[in-house]
């Protein structure tokens, strides 16, 4: 199949980063696919961090899209992307990409590493959010650390189950498959009692599931420390209040209506803010603030960084103050 032709236009999330050749398309389940690129003339990619993400522009999407290998001297890259029918397109895209066709790509980036002091790895993942977790998991292997991996999916949709399988074998210390609530939620306690001094957790999933791993681990003791989330998908959002927005540098004011975002809002003034996700998840909106209180509705700023209130993420937060002064 002759390779489409690369667009000539680089998105800015994607500048000084990769052209890749995507070299294999495998089916995972009946929605998630797996995407293998590397570079074409061969030779190794930059290394990377595990549970780092790369960000894929094709066609005119772009977006960002967890690695599944350890990221030790890779000469490959291999992301899987759960197709989302009722989402922007981007997913659909990358399901109809074939071998042959070239993307740009982001270096990789991470927002969810393992932590360096952490004796034993507890990962623990929903549906598409195995994608990280399997990257932790081939690190901790490679370096002979020790995982348990909790794996929550429908019957028979499973991604990267035999993979993981290989990687860790079956059992209670290693990987346990859950595909109904209540085998979940008996394994998810017996883990968090059971778990050798230094361990630290690792979830990946939708919003609600992530929460209610933390709030339980919480209930057992857990220090915050020791518990590390990446979110797949945002919450719904409300509309939220009306709210102005002064520019210190340029000296404009902006009405910022209720049902449209800040950053939608900017860029209709003119304003060219770097964004990938629009779901406050990626971190690639972030704007300094410097007067008033931003209402925090993201999920990438820490507790800390959103109680200093002096940066915000203006795809999906708001103001709590009348008036909002930035630093742009």
């Amino acid at each position: 199949m002759t390779a489409i032709a690369l667009q000539p236009r680089v998105h800015p999330a994607v500048e000084g980063g990769l052209q890749l050749e995507v070299t294999n398309v495998s089916r995972q389940t009946e929605s998630i696919v797996s995407i293998t690129m590397a570079a074409p003339e061969g030779g190794r990619l930059p290394s990377y961090v595990p549970g780092s993400h790369l960000v894929v522009q094709w066609g005119n999407g772009v977006n960002a899209y967890s690695l599944t290998g350890s990221g030790n001297a890779p000469s490959e890259y291999s992301i899987s992307v759960l197709r989302v029918g009722e989402g922007a397109g981007g997913s659909l895209a990358m399901h109809r990409l074939c071998v042959g066709d070239r993307v740009y790509v982001a270096r990789p980036r991470s927002a969810f590493a393992p932590a360096s002091t952490a004796t034993h790895h507890l990962l623990v993942a929903a549906g598409i959010g195995i994608t990280p977790v399997l990257s932790h998991a081939r690190a901790a292997v490679e370096r002979g650390s020790t995982a348990t991996m909790i794996y929550v999916h429908r019957p028979d949709a499973g991604a990267h189950v035999a993979e993981a399988r290989e990687l860790l074998g079956p059992g209670l210390t290693a990987l346990v498959e859950c595909t109904d609530r209540g085998s979940f939620q008996n394994v998810l306690a017996e883990a968090l009692i059971t778990q050798p001094v230094g361990t630290h957790l690792y979830v990946c999933g939708p919003v609600v599931f992530m929460d209610a791993v933390l709030e339980e681990a919480r209930g057992h003791g857990w220090s915050s420390a020791r518990l590390h989330s990446e979110a797949f998908g945002a919450a719904e959002l409300d509309a939220g209040e009306p709210f102005t927005v002064h520019l210190a540098r340029s000296g404009v004011r902006l009405e910022v209506p209720a049902g449209v975002s800040l950053l939608e809002t900017l860029e209709t003034a003119g304003q060219s803010i770097p964004n990938m996700c629009r779901k406050g998840i990626c971190g690639e909106c972030v704007l300094p603030v410097l007067r008033g209180a931003p209402q925090h509705r993201d999920l990438y700023l820490s507790e800390q960084e959103k109680a200093a209130n002096t940066t915000m993420m203006c795809c999906v937060s708001r103001s709590n103050d009348p008036e909002l002064e930035l630093d742009l």
